[in-house]
């Protein structure tokens, strides 16, 4: 299984050509997929180009949602819903694969690592405008996962390079970007991360 990175660029189909070279260019080891508005076939193929960039780069690359589609295009492990294939049935066909999970409770993140998650993804830390339908949590539910289990946890919403260190003090593995990283000068956002991130780890 390939090692998850500390810091995943989130991103949907608009970005892929234009963006996701750059981020990978600037350091960053961790893509993943999602798209909401697209139809599966479009996905494959959004899909397969992204696998195409990440394998050059040599990075890991997960599918949003659909195991299938991770498994067509070789992606290195999908990211399930609460809604989607539960994790054991993920497990099945994806065999030593990543599989990932979002989570918003601490009963959800226990049962995710029960049933064979290799992490788990919690949010909204931050206020977000990339979702609609996101439930701010903040820091104090973010330890409190932490708290609960032994699986790598990965923070999503609202988090940028002014609040990240605060995320990784609350006890996350890795965080979760998405919008942040194309606002302005898209290489410079990421190193910057990945400054912040460094210093941590140190």
């Amino acid at each position: 299984m390939k090692r998850l990175s500390r810091i995943c660029f989130i991103t949907g189909s608009e970005n892929i050509e234009s963006a996701v070279p750059l981020i990978l260019e600037a350091g960053i080891r961790w893509v993943q997929y999602r798209e909401k508005n697209k139809t599966r076939r479009e996905m494959f193929f959004d899909a397969l180009k992204l696998r195409e960039i990440t394998r050059n780069f040599g990075v890991c690359f997960i599918v949003n949602d659909y195991a299938d589609i991770a498994l067509a295009v070789d992606a290195d492990g999908v990211h399930l819903g609460q809604d989607d294939l539960p994790i054991k049935e993920a497990r099945r066909i994806m065999g030593s694969r990543i599989i990932g999970i979002s989570t918003r409770n601490v009963q959800e993140a226990v049962e995710a690592e029960r049933d064979g998650a290799d992490y788990i993804g919690f949010g909204s830390i931050f206020l977000t405008t990339t979702k609609e339908d996101t439930v701010l949590q903040g820091l104090d539910a973010l330890r409190r996962i932490r708290q609960s289990v032994k699986i790598p946890v990965v923070a999503i919403g609202g988090i940028n390079t002014d609040n990240v260190k605060a995320v990784f003090d609350a006890g996350c593995d890795g965080v979760a970007v998405s919008s942040w990283l194309l606002r302005g000068d898209i290489k410079e956002n990421a190193r910057r991360f990945l400054s912040i991130i460094e210093e941590v780890q140190r």
